[in-house]
């Protein structure tokens, strides 16, 4: 049952374009790569680190604006530049000391499947490729870039039964 895997997450991993963004790439007139995150995304992965439960991106892409956006919200890990990421597990699982089954990850597009065969908890947003729905045991209602992270932190802390205290922890 999801839920019971879903007890047992420790760690967040989120994929960043399609998933944290909408998927669009946009440069400006001197190459500059921006990138719009969405502000509930931020402040769910907020509540879901107050609680405990760290988080991380996953991303074959390297941005300035993601680093940005990680350290302004806080994120523990940031795996970027990342062509392979099925490769990855074991860098994720030494570093953090968080077990594959301790693991949710959630993405969008071809390159994020063999990561999610791998962990405890594979998730994907509304709009992702049909086969990473395929690979995945959670689909979210919201498309990525706007607010189906959000959904997913809400969902982690409520089966953990963490939502009232990061409530009230969050609102005083």
């Amino acid at each position: 049952m999801i839920e019971e895997k879903i007890k047992k997450i420790r760690l967040l991993l989120l994929d960043v374009d399609g998933v944290l963004t909408d998927g669009r790439v946009i440069y400006n007139d001197d190459g500059t790569e921006i990138k719009a995150f969405n502000v509930k995304d931020g402040l769910g992965l907020r509540l879901l680190m107050n609680a405990g439960i760290k988080t991380g991106v996953v991303t074959g892409r390297r941005s300035n604006a993601l680093i940005y956006r990680c350290k302004n919200i806080g994120i523990h890990y940031v795996f970027d530049g990342i062509s392979e990421k099925g490769k990855l597990l074991e860098t994720i699982v030494s570093q953090t000391e968080i077990l594959p089954e301790e693991i949710a990850f959630m993405g969008d597009d071809l390159p994020d499947i063999p990561l999610l065969k791998k962990i405890g908890v594979p998730i994907a947003v509304r709009d992702a490729h049909e086969n990473v729905i395929d690979a995945s045991e959670i689909v979210t209602e919201k498309r990525g870039g706007d607010g189906a992270v959000r959904e997913i932190c809400e969902k982690i802390l409520k089966v953990k039964g963490l939502w009232d205290q990061s409530i009230n922890d969050f609102i005083g």
